[in-house]
Formats: C-alpha cells, structure tokens, sequence
C-alpha cells in the first residue's frame, strides 16, 4: 500500500504511522488488542455478582426494594423509588415506568445524587456528574404515546398494573424488586428474577486502598498502554432479562455467530465470553465468536411457538450479555422448552429498557420501528450492484473499470473510491496526479446513469497546511482530551488526526457545509459517501478506538457515548447530500457506515467489514445479515469476494451468487489482493457471474418492493424461517437459507467448496415449492435435496405467490425505469397474489403520493388475474402515473397448470372499457417439472386495473 507521510510530523512520528499502518494490513486479529470480560472490571465485577447469586440461590437477599409510599400512576406513566440497601444508607434510585398504547413498556432507573450532582469529581475533570440520559435523544424517535387508561392496583407487597391492548400487564414486586410482564396470565418476559440487578451507586473512593475490595479496577483502569482516569468511579448498571418457555434468542449484532445465539458460559458448542458490544476496528475478525465488531444494536427478540417478545437495551455504552438455557427438569425426556436466561451489563448511563410485547414478528419489528424509526426507502441505485477495491489507482483507472463492465455486458451502477483517491489522505480534496479532473470522470459515469462513492472518514488531518483541519480545531469542533481543554490528538491513515464530535451541532452544520460543490470541488450530484472508520478507528488508542475518558460537546465522556459516535458522524453526513443540490432539491442520500447503534437505519446502510476470502466468511455473512435485518437494519451487506486474500475461482462465483441475495451487493478488495472485477475471471466463471448480477437486476422490482415494506413496517429484507413460520420449532434455528420479502422466494445459497447438491429445508406439509429456474416442483414438508452445479443457485418458488421482474439486461438500473415487466405466477389451490410498488427512486416526491402500488391476484375460480390499485389516494399520483403511462407488462407466466390448459391459445385481457386477445403458449413439464404458460405481450399498463381471464 501507499506509504503514509504525515506533513509536519516527525521522522520518529512517521516511522510510527507507517508501522501501525504495516500492522493493520498485514496481522489477523489480535484477541490481546481487545479486553476479555475478565479484563472489563464492570463486566468482571457484575460476572461475580451473579456467580455469587446463583451459588447462593433463595438464601441471597436482593438490596433492591420498591418503596410502595412513592409509587404513582399519572396518564400512563408510573414513578416511584427504589432503594438500594448498603448497610445504614438507603440509595435511591428513581423509577419510571411508561406504558405506551401498543403494549410496549419502558422501565428507567436513575440515580438521585448523580442526577443532582451530589458527587465528587477525580482528577479536576470537567466531566458531567450525571448518569448519560441522552441516548434516547439520538436512538429514539417514538416512544410517547402512553397509555392514559392504564390501572393499577397494589397489594400483598405486588404493584399491578394493566394497560395497553386487552390482557396486557405488569406486576411488579417491592421487595426483592423485580418485574413480571404478562400478556392473558402468562409471563413472558421478567426482569431481576435471579436478583442480578445491579446499580453501582456512587461512593467515593477509600483513601487507605488503591481499589474497592481488592479490585483496581473500580477507580482507574488500565489496558493497551492507556490508564483510564474513571472520574465518576464505578458506575456500571445490569439486569437479568429472563424470557420463560422461549428456546430461542436472536439479534443484538454486530457478531459473527449464528442467528440463533448461543449460551455463554460454557458447555460443547458454547462460548465461554459473553457477547459484547462496544463499536471497534477489529481487524480481520474470526468467525463464530461473540467478539465485538464494528456496530451494535442492543435488541433482542426471543421466539417460541407461537409467540415473539423482544427487548431494547436503551444503552451506548460498552456492553456485555450473558445467555444461558435451563429447563426445569433437566433430566425431563419430553421436549420440554428451555426458558433463556440473560444478563445484561453497561458501563455507564442509565439504565433503560423497554419490552416489546410482540405477539408475532410483524408486530415486534413494527414496535421497535416505531420507537427508532424505520430503514429508509433507499435511492433505486443503491440496491443494484456496487464495484469497489481499495483502491481504483487514477481517474483512468474508473473510467477503464466501466468501459470492461460495457465490454463483458455486466451491468452496475456504483463505482467506489477509497482513501487513496484524496491529496495525502486529506478528505475533499483529490489527490492532484491521478485524479486532477474528476468532473470528467464523473460525467463519463453519469451517461449511463451511474455513481461514484467516495470514502470520508471522521479523522481529520492535522496539518497546518489543510484548512479543514486549521477549521476543525480553531472553532473547537473536535473531540477533548481527558482536560477537556485540548483537542484530542490520536493516529489513523492521515498519520496525526483530530476527530470530528458530531454530538456538537455547530460541528454537524460545519460539517454539512463542507459538502457544498464549491468547497468539495470535483464532485457532484453523482457523487455519494463512504463513512468508514467511524467506531471511531484509533490505531494507537485502547482497543483501537478513543480512551474512555476523553470529552465530548456538552462535558460527556467518551465512555457514555462510545456506541453512539458511528451515527452521529453519518447522520450528519446523511444530512449534508440530502439537500446538497438546494432548497426544495432533496434526494435520498446513500451513506455506507461501518459503526452503527439502533436508529442508524434511518440514515445509513452498512456492511460486515474486514472479512476474509474463504469460505467461512462467505459462510458466516448470512447469519450476521439476517441478525441484521431482525434488529431493524436490513440495509446491509459483506464485502463479496472477501476483503482480505484471494478467493480462487469458485469462491469468487460461489460469492457473487450468494452477493446477489445480500441486501448491500458490493464487490470489494483490500489493496493487497489481486484485482478481481468480474470480468477477469475468465470463461466459464465470467457467464456464471454475470448471470448472478443479472438475476440481481432482474429482481430489483421485489428487491425495492420488499424495502418498500421494511420502511414503513418494518418486516426484514431477508426473512428468517422462523419469522416466515412461527409454529415451525424445526426452522428456528435455520440461518443458511431465507426468504426474499414477501415474493415466497426461498433462497439457499452454496457456501462450500465442491458443492453440486444441497439440502434445503422445505416447512409445509401441503404447499407445493417450484425450482425458480426450471420449475421442478418439491412437495411436502421436510429436507429436499436440490442440484446446485456451479452454474445455479438453489432457489425455489413457494406456491401462492407472483413476482414482478424486468428481464431486460441493462447497463444499469437507472436505464430500466421505463422497461416492462414479467409476472410469474406461481400457482396454488387457493390462487396466488403478490404486490409491486415503484416511486422515481430519487427523491422524496413519494412522500407526496407520486408512486404506484399495485396488487396482483389470480383467483382459481373464475381463473382470472387482476391488477388493482393499493394507493390509498389515487389522485396524488396523477402526474406521476402519467409520466408511467407505457409501462407495461410484457408477459405473464403461470405456473402449474394442469394439461387442460394444453389448448388454450389465447386468453381475454380487458383494460378500462377495452377487450382483447392476447396469445398463450403452453409449455408442458417433464421430469418432474410443473407445467407452465407464457402470455406473450398482453398489452396491460402497470399502471392500471386491468383482468386476464383464462377460462
């Protein structure tokens, strides 16, 4: 790679950055770069506690009690105090306890001295005194319909109360405190049942010893060279989280795990940390390990038959869980349900959480959409095929890269830039020699409607001779130091950089401003961002990212605020391309982050970073992506191809086709790998990759159909068995295969080397599956064995179900707007429906009814197929329709039919007042493949009702 050479720094300075540069490019993870539980005093130390807990069993006497003389029910919302016993003092910790309309409920507990700032202090910091309360402020966007009507009732040591839909409740105990969520008698999720709970109240530090009980680590920290000053003291908050009669917990990503998660604390085929969440640079991660990465999302939902609940641990600070499964008689041969036990521990903040009462999947991802928003419909391009490597080397590189892609007639839509394309890693700028004219080059992109992403990180130069960075720090828009008097200065590409703090919203607005075309010169309106490195990424700090202690806008250490610092960098990038073009000129941006926390979707999507070129990390994306989509980011993606090494041929295909179904479909390389764009693969590797990008293209009508959903509702992109059949036990803990939104596609791509056949798990006795390509029909419930030679992806079409396509080959997606469509129809004995929905894949202009939602149905007994309209007022998307008025729909084909379809040759299509024929070709299925018919040219405008009848 490029050498770093940081101007102004000194030789010392620059033999430094060159060897943590050497470092990051040429090691696998370091498991001693990163902090086990054991060496995270909070975690240790709750860890203990609950050891402690569980040896002593009913014996322990929990410090927590509900004072019953505090509590009060005022429109919703109930609060009272809870009293943590220390000998002679009670700490009082305020509660409150919000009941909202949908059933979800919220429990927040404070600390009262924090709060009032009856504390001291170490180190002369100028830090805040109170627990970090602003979480909400940046994750939340919900939250505040509470229910007026809500009752309680108190006796027996037992607060009550029913609110929200019919046979929801609480029950909370006063002493030991703990809480029971019920819906209809039955508990579902309960709070401090093993009396974990833990609240470590302030207190100064003892003068006769250097730690609290012989631990150090209450009152300084050290680790990776850095000592961690802790001026508040300890102050960490846990909670056991236990979820009766649920085998199955998913969620709280980012982790390369299975979907399913696993216990932790030992036994075959567990792990013996816990999962942890705390955002960082972890370079060249492994698999299979509750290891921190590069985002964190603290919500987890737990499934059983029938029923889904789920929990968001309002916390952004560093995070530990604890998982573990027990039945009630272990020696039991029925198949009696586990009940999963959690343990969840933040350093610092409040501690907040809410319970979503479910009672399905679609209920919960629509609870915790409404409380911190929902992915963002994203701009049409952005779901088409990404090109990328680190790095295309000049202006001619790209333009060399589009014209092969033309050549080879492989369609994309994105071409991306990494850090080499700047002047000396100086973002807005280019580097003068390989990209002195980038108008040019972005004009060249533009004729065929395609974009450019360029990488702009939070790291800011320091060099005197970069206005950007005399900007940075002479407004005082960088993170502090501990003193909260310097800015604070750390190592990343540049060499010597200062950090954006995007909490300060007199940086967001400068930074906003930087985007303008005249201070970013050379880009334009086809120029979008990469926010990489944005944990943030510090090659010399603790754990590769920024000390604890350092300060942020309004005095809050880095240690309240560490999981939070990935979004508010993008959402302010986000913010700046949105009006980039000027007023009443909003487009949807596209913004990649790589550090992320709940809320990020709104503005964001992201990708699985560093992974490497073997089949492992091809193996292991589809779990982290599904984990992705339940949390409520389906916007996300792994590097195809692997970022790191060289995938041989067949991984390299294997990849793409599996790439073709990520959410994100991007091809990347690390710097060091040999170049691999698709069409140096060499014959037959270059068809077989091409056709998967085309399926891509062809599909991105559902694709864009099923984002559509995710949007406003919150149902994932790529949709778990478990979600799509919540009474099938069998499929909980399947993450190989998916469904594609709501098309009944079922997707199970190859993930090892030498494949020819695969087993796919089909879940329902009397539904007939359809091979997408072929049409061989599997029926009945349990493991089919599929061909999968190297040529085809295992993909099969559950009956029931249409599916809009463009089978056009375009260069890119923007030149298939106005192409026609094909329906396939995949029959059932109860008909078959589906759904399409198109807007301009630009701008906001949906938002105003310029979009088309139409419904597909084929109703068996009059063997008829409609296209009615869903938009619930029409007349807002007048002009528009216009604008789509000769979209059409250029052949229909259902499939399996019987032989009495063998003599149909024409069908009667009606439009409006209009009738007419249409030709119908019968194709007749042989070894075990169903039947279909082709209705050629049909003739029928998507904008418009219209019927075919068959009959």
């Amino acid at each position: 790679m490029r050498q770093l050479n940081p101007l102004g720094s000194s030789s010392a300075g620059v033999l430094l950055v060159s060897f943590l540069s050497l470092v990051q490019i040429s090691k696998a993870v370091k498991h001693g770069d990163f902090k086990t539980c054991a060496q995270s005093g909070f975690c240790k130390r709750n860890r203990a506690l609950a050891d402690q807990a569980t040896a002593a069993g009913a014996s322990r006497t929990s410090p927590y009690e509900l004072d019953a003389n505090t509590v009060a029910l005022k429109d919703g919302v109930l609060t009272a105090t809870i009293l943590k016993n220390i000998g002679e003092e009670n700490v009082e910790l305020p509660l409150v306890f919000s009941f909202l309309d949908n059933g979800v409920a919220r429990v927040t507990i404070d600390e009262a001295k924090r709060m009032t700032g009856q504390i001291e202090l170490r180190h002369g910091s100028t830090a805040k005194k109170e627990r970090y309360n602003e979480a909400a402020k940046w994750a939340l966007v919900g939250g505040e319909n509470f229910h007026k009507d809500a009752i309680i009732k108190t006796e027996d040591g037992v607060t009550s109360v029913a609110y929200g839909p019919a046979g929801y409740q609480v029950k909370i105990t006063h002493k030991p405190f703990s809480v029971k969520f019920l819906k209809d008698g039955e508990a579902h999720v309960v709070l401090n049942e093993r009396s974990f709970m833990n609240i470590e109240h302030w207190r100064p530090k003892p003068e006769d010893s250097d730690g609290n009980k012989g631990d150090d680590t209450w009152w300084e920290e050290a680790f990776g060279g850095n000592t961690d000053s802790k001026p508040r003291g300890p102050e960490s908050v846990a909670m056991d989280i236990t979820f009766p009669g649920y085998d199955h917990v998913y969620g709280i990503p980012e982790h390369a795990s299975s979907l399913s998660l696993k216990e932790t604390r030992g036994g075959e085929g567990n792990y013996n940390e816990p999962y942890r969440l705390y955002n960082a640079d972890v370079f060249e991660y492994e698999i299979d390990s509750p290891m921190t990465l590069y985002g964190s999302i603290p919500f987890m939902q737990a499934q059983k038959k029938g029923s889904t609940v789920g929990v968001f641990w309002l916390n952004a600070a560093e995070t530990w869980i604890d998982i573990v499964k027990q039945k009630t008689n272990v020696n039991a041969l029925s198949p009696e349900r586990a009940t999963t036990q959690t343990h969840w521990m933040s350093e610092s903040g409040l501690l907040d959480i809410f319970v979503l009462p479910g009672p399905n999947s679609s209920w919960l991802y629509k609870q915790y959409g409404d409380l911190t928003g929902f992915t963002a419909l994203p701009a049409a391009f952005s779901i088409a095929y990404h090109q990328c490597r680190w790095n295309y080397v000049s202006q001619d590189d790209v333009k060399d890269v589009d014209r092969k892609f033309d050549k080879f007639d492989i369609p994309y839509d994105v071409i991306w830039l990494d850090i080499e394309y700047t002047d000396s890693k100086k973002y807005f700028t280019w580097d003068p020699l390989t990209f002195k004219d980038p108008e040019t080059m972005l004009k060249t992109l533009d004729k065929r409607e395609r974009k450019l992403v360029a990488i702009i990180d939070p790291h800011i130069k320091n060099d005197k001779n970069y206005a950007i960075g005399n900007e940075l720090v002479n407004k005082g828009f960088g993170v502090m130091d501990k003193t909260g008097k310097k800015i604070y200065e750390g190592w990343c590409w540049p060499g010597s950089s200062h950090w954006i703090d995007c909490f300060n919203p007199a940086a967001r607005a400068w930074w906003k401003s930087l985007f303008d075309f005249k201070k970013f010169v050379g880009s334009m309106p086809n120029t979008w961002i990469w926010n990489d490195m944005n944990e943030p990424s510090v090659f010399n700090g603790p754990e590769t990212t920024m000390p604890k202690d350092n300060i942020h806008y309004d005095n809050w250490e880095h240690r309240d605020v560490h999981n939070l610092n990935g979004m508010t960098f993008h959402n302010a990038t986000y913010e700046a391309l949105k009006t980039r073009l000027g007023p009443g000129k909003e487009r949807r941006p596209f913004v990649l982050t790589r550090s992320y926390f709940a809320g990020s979707q709104r503005t964001a999507a992201m990708w699985t970073g560093d992974n490497q070129a073997d089949w492992s990390h091809l193996a292991q994306a589809f779990p982290m992506l599904l984990a992705q989509g339940i949390a409520g980011m389906p916007f996300a993606g792994a590097d195809v191809g692997g970022f790191f090494g060289n995938p041989s041929k067949e991984l390299l295909t294997r990849w793409y086709q599996a790439g073709a179904f990520y959410p994100f479909f991007r091809g990347h390389a690390h710097i060091d790998a040999k170049r691999r764009e698709p069409y140096l693969a060499g014959e037959p590797y270059v068809s077989i990759i091409r056709d998967a990008i085309r399926l891509r293209y062809s599909l991105l009508p559902t694709w864009y159909t099923a984002f559509h959903r995710a949007s406003w509702e919150g149902m994932p992109i790529l949709r778990p068995h478990f979600v799509m059949f919540p009474d099938d036990e069998a499929g909980f803990a399947i993450d190989d295969q998916f469904y594609l939104g709501d098309t009944g596609i079922l997707v199970k791509p190859i993930v090892s080397e030498g494949v020819t056949e695969t087993s796919v798990y089909v879940p329902e006795e009397n539904m007939v599956y359809y091979d997408y390509f072929d049409y061989t029909m599997y029926n009945g419930k349990g493991i089919r064995s599929v061909p999968a030679p190297l040529g085809s992806i295992p993909m099969l079409m559950r009956s029931g179900h249409i599916i809009p396509r463009k089978d056009r080959p375009r260069r890119s997606s923007g030149l298939m707007r106005y192409d026609p469509y094909t329906l396939v129809v995949a029959l059932a004995p109860g008909g078959a429906g589906g759904v399409l929905y198109v807007d301009d894949g630009e701008t906001y202009d949906n938002k105003d009814g310029a979009f088309i939602h139409r419904s597909f149905i084929y109703n068996p007994g009059d063997k008829t197929l409609r296209s009615g309209n869903l938009h619930p007022e029409p007349a807002k998307a007048a002009k528009y329709v216009k604008e789509m008025r000769d979209v059409r729909v250029e052949r229909v084909i259902l499939v399996g039919v019987t032989d009495e379809w063998k003599d149909k040759k024409t069908v009667e299509v009606k439009q409006g007042s209009k009738t007419w024929d249409a030709e119908v070709k019968f194709v007749e299925g042989k070894e075990g493949r169903a039947s279909h018919v082709i209705v050629r040219n049909p003739r029928v405008a998507i904008v418009k009702d219209w019927t075919i009848n068959f009959a």
